[in-house]
């Protein structure tokens, strides 16, 4: 395994729509471990394969892992099926846009569904932390990032913060 570099905003690859990842094989195992590896060291809770410039709709999440013990899911070609009516806001953050925390609504629940690593479709009821994880990690499969869920507000306290990201690429 590798740690592999992950992208920062603003590179337009995180602006992209992913491509489905298909039938797993090889490739996609190490690209799935190493992504793992990379969001443990970063330290994050999920990572999306074009935050690691794969544009394919893999990502990876352990959102209990800072609390507990490790139990990583791997999500290839991920949909969300379902989700609550009623929504949760609080703070996100994204390891390809750091230091700009931004408060975000979701929904408490979702279903999720993907296939695992072994090509078998999987299907989860998702709440908490997890849900907001898997919605974080599907915006970027989806070329959207936080920032995007920002409003008029927050954009201007988080101007600074994001013009000095935009003159370090």
């Amino acid at each position: 395994m590798s740690l592999l570099p992950i992208l920062r905003y603003p590179d337009a690859r995180l602006r992209r729509l992913c491509l489905s990842v298909g039938k797993p094989d090889d490739v996609v195992c190490q690209l799935a471990a190493d992504m793992l590896e990379t969001m443990y060291a970063a330290p994050g809770r999920g990572l999306a394969a074009p935050q690691v410039g794969v544009l394919r709709r893999l990502f990876v999440i352990d959102p209990g892992w800072k609390e507990g013990a490790p139990a990583p899911l791997v999500c290839l070609d991920p949909e969300i099926l379902d989700a609550a009516d009623e929504e949760a806001t609080g703070p996100e953050s994204c390891l390809s846009i750091p230091g700009v925390p931004v408060s975000v609504a979701r929904p408490t629940w979702v279903i999720l569904r993907w296939n695992d690593l072994e090509g078998c479709q999987q299907t989860a009821r998702l709440s908490g932390a997890a849900a907001v994880c898997a919605l974080h990690e599907l915006d970027h499969l989806n070329g959207r990032l936080i920032i995007d869920l920002m409003g008029p507000d927050a954009r201007r306290a988080a101007a600074p913060a994001l013009t000095e990201l935009e003159g370090a690429a």
